[in-house]
């Protein structure tokens, strides 16, 4: 009986020293991380960046939505398409900068956007 009274004032001595020096002794302390932020990203798929084409040809891309973007906008020459459907038609032979942006659902484009030059045949 005597031994068990100075296991349990051994543990209770612990406990106190635990808690008056601040140390957790039943979980241990983990570090708060901040919630994980989705960044946009806007990446031209086909054609890739350097293709020949013809003067009408399927522009696909993905989207990574954050927390702004819910479509995107299509750019021929720093040109808006606008209506774009998913073809781009009758371009004029030579060399075009194509830019895909994402934009918010009041149309404000945002910092992701990827951009393409393509040489139409």
């Amino acid at each position: 009986m005597q031994t068990m009274g100075r296991i349990w004032f051994m543990g209770l001595g612990i406990v106190l020293a635990a808690c008056l020096s601040g140390a957790s002794v039943f979980a241990e302390d983990k570090p708060v991380t901040p919630p994980v932020k989705h960044v946009p990203k806007v990446v031209i798929t086909s054609p890739k960046d350097g293709d020949k084409v013809n003067d009408s040809f399927d522009l696909k891309y993905e989207m990574t939505k954050g927390s702004d973007p819910t479509h995107v906008h299509v750019y021929v020459d720093d040109e808006y398409q606008k209506g774009f459907s998913g073809t781009l038609k009758g371009l004029s032979k030579g060399t075009h900068q194509i830019t895909v942006k994402g934009a918010t659902k009041d149309h404000d484009t945002v910092a992701a956007s990827h951009t393409i030059t393509v040489e139409v045949e």
